[in-house]
């Protein structure tokens, strides 16, 4: 594999996504090249979203809640009503088990995000709290590293299932015209998102370390 492959690899999926050919597009994304075109919609992305997060703070602090939140009350709607409806009425809508799944996934990985704002996914803030204040903000830069390379791996591989799923009209089980694409696209959405907070954070943690203010410090467990 070439730097002139990759680029020309890279440049057909660019150059195929005008033309919203969902298979056109899926067949370009099998290549090497869609590593390099998600890196780039990674790294813009979630640079897009910290400036848009820092621009609009209600944005900021509600979005992922919001999302989390109604996602949670459609599954428990869903459910609480279908269970009635089923064992008192002896009716069933046919989507009614294979959407919830669909949105625990809209709630889990937007929930994802909205916990990285808080620190609350593993951090060992005891153990680094006893590190040089360097070490500490290298393993604050590691852990930026590393979850825009787990962002990365996430955006290109779910926008293959994406475009996959939309070659193939696969629609939603128990439904007539809801393609499953119109919801599996919130996972490569929810990894922008964050990869965003990942940037927030790696910008938060720069200031802090170039003002002498505290590194470490607990999460807010529930948030605010």
């Amino acid at each position: 594999m070439t730097l002139v492959t990759l680029l020309n690899e890279a440049w057909s999926i660019i150059a195929a996504i005008p033309s919203w050919d969902s298979w056109t597009i899926s067949e370009t994304l099998g290549t090497n090249g869609a590593w390099l075109v998600g890196l780039v919609v990674t790294l813009l992305g979630g640079l897009l979203v910290a400036v848009l997060y820092a621009r609009f703070p209600a944005l900021e602090n509600h979005f992922e809640k919001s999302v989390m939140i109604w996602s949670y009350l459609l599954i428990a709607a869903i459910i609480g009503v279908e269970v009635v409806r089923r064992f008192v009425f002896s009716v069933q809508a046919p989507w009614s088990t294979t959407l919830p799944p669909f949105l625990f996934l809209i709630m889990s990985w937007a929930g994802c995000a909205y916990n990285l704002k808080f620190r609350n996914h593993l951090s060992f803030a005891e153990f680094r709290s006893m590190m040089p204040r360097t070490f500490q903000f290298a393993c604050l830069v590691i852990d930026a590293v590393l979850w825009l390379t787990f962002s990365w791996v996430v955006v290109v591989t779910s926008t293959r299932v994406v475009f996959n799923s939309a070659a193939n009209f696969q629609i939603l089980l128990g439904t007539d015209n809801v393609m499953q694409w119109w919801l599996l696209i919130s996972v490569p959405i929810s990894f922008i998102l964050i990869a965003g907070r990942a940037i927030e954070n790696l910008a938060i943690d720069y200031r802090k370390y170039k003002n002498g203010a505290d590194l470490i410090s607990a999460s807010t467990q529930f948030g605010d």
